[in-house]
């Protein structure tokens, strides 16, 4: 099948058309939220979208693009998404990024309520707590993803999780676990304790360190970890939501870790120390509580 027979109508080349409007209007997020849609930019983030049924509205493309990504238009063909071909000048309209790649799609949110990752009964859970940064955000939900992590939640007082920059920190990960948003913290430590899972906090001012958390056997088990503000951590009522507050011992002499590669090392201790002999993770299912 040719590109041209794949495609939606012809060329779009005004970037005040209705469709190309539509679709840039999902920069701002009073308009995702109405719509309950976001945009995914770049050919992988593309690709992992279109893996879930449904997920993907519209995809806009430049020709050099699609012709450098078939396997995306053919995915797109396959789900029956409207594939428009749209000139450099409307793209760059669209695009967020400083070099785009050309490919981008309009998605309806994935977001699964609240309820829906207790009832799977979590055995490693990231929450992030008065995020800001949508670049953390990605990143900390992409390390989540590496960590073989359960879920994401994000607070009612965190950054928007469709927020294009945060989408592509994501680096697809996004549309590869349940991510539940708008989880007042509170409620989110109660409900995962209510589960049996261990609840953690990260801080650098912590009662004991990581080390010590592997040794009392605290990640061994169901374990979910509140990382919280860039700028500040955790306050004092967020740090009282937690079983026990970590933190990670640095041994030289940088003062500390950021956010992202602090969740990164939380996460994959309680990754290995499940996987070990003894932990949640071992012997398949049978091992879940």
């Amino acid at each position: 099948m040719s590109l041209s027979t794949r495609l939606t109508g012809p060329e779009l080349t005004d970037t005040r058309s209705t469709r190309v409007t539509a679709a840039r209007r999902l920069v701002k997020r009073a308009f995702r939220a109405r719509g309950r849609q976001f945009l995914a930019e770049g050919p992988q983030a593309v690709t992992e979208a279109l893996a879930l049924p449904g997920v993907v509205q519209e995809l806009f493309a430049t020709s050099p693009a699609a012709e450098r990504n078939p396997d995306v238009v053919a995915a797109a063909v396959a789900r029956e998404v409207p594939v428009r071909l749209v000139s450099g000048e409307v793209f760059d309209s669209l695009a967020q990024t400083v070099t785009p790649q050309g490919v981008l799609a309009v998605c309806r949110f994935v977001d699964v309520p609240y309820a829906e990752v207790l009832a799977a009964r979590p055995r490693l859970v990231a929450m992030l707590a008065q995020v800001r940064d949508p670049g953390n955000a990605g990143t900390v939900l992409r390390c989540a993803d590496a960590a073989g992590a359960d879920a994401v939640v994000l607070s009612d007082a965190s950054v928007d999780v469709y927020n294009p920059k945060c989408v592509r920190a994501s680096a697809g990960s996004l549309f590869h676990l349940p991510v539940a948003v708008g989880v007042p913290a509170p409620a989110g430590a109660d409900g995962l304790r209510e589960a049996g899972v261990t609840v953690l906090a990260a801080d650098g001012a912590g009662e004991i360190d990581l080390t010590e958390a592997g040794e009392r056997g605290l990640l061994s088990g169901p374990t979910a970890w509140i990382f919280g503000n860039e700028a500040w951590g955790l306050p004092p009522a967020t740090r009282a939501l937690a079983d026990a507050v970590v933190r990670v011992p640095v041994y030289g002499r940088a003062e500390s870790l950021n956010l992202a590669t602090a969740a990164a090392v939380c996460l994959y201790a309680s990754a290995q120390a499940q996987r070990a002999p003894g932990g949640c993770r071992c012997g398949g299912d049978e091992a879940a509580p």
